[in-house]
């Protein structure tokens, strides 16, 4: 399993906009890159996992998505959020 229930609700509390906010494209990326993080170390143990693989590009080509719609609705929102992930582009 990727993320603990306490993992993910720490994730939800330090990137939310609002008090009950689950669904915001921060929140959103913030799982995602989560998840990819987890996958990404996994692939490097276990290389020939062509399952696991395909999944994280899913994931890649989800969160590219979601920025590229946060970038078109909001610029600053979409640099502040890279910044935090530390992500680059």
């Amino acid at each position: 399993m990727s993320t603990t229930p306490e993992r993910r609700t720490a994730i939800i509390g330090d990137y939310q906009t609002a008090a009950n906010d689950t669904g915001s494209p921060e929140v959103q990326v913030a799982l995602i890159t989560e998840r990819i993080t987890y996958l990404t170390d996994h692939l490097k143990i276990h290389a020939k996992d062509f399952h696991s693989r395909r999944g994280l590009l899913m994931l890649v080509g989800r969160r590219r998505r979601l920025l590229d719609y946060l970038k078109d609705k909001n610029k600053t929102r979409y640099e502040t959020l890279i910044g935090r992930l530390g992500l680059r582009r």
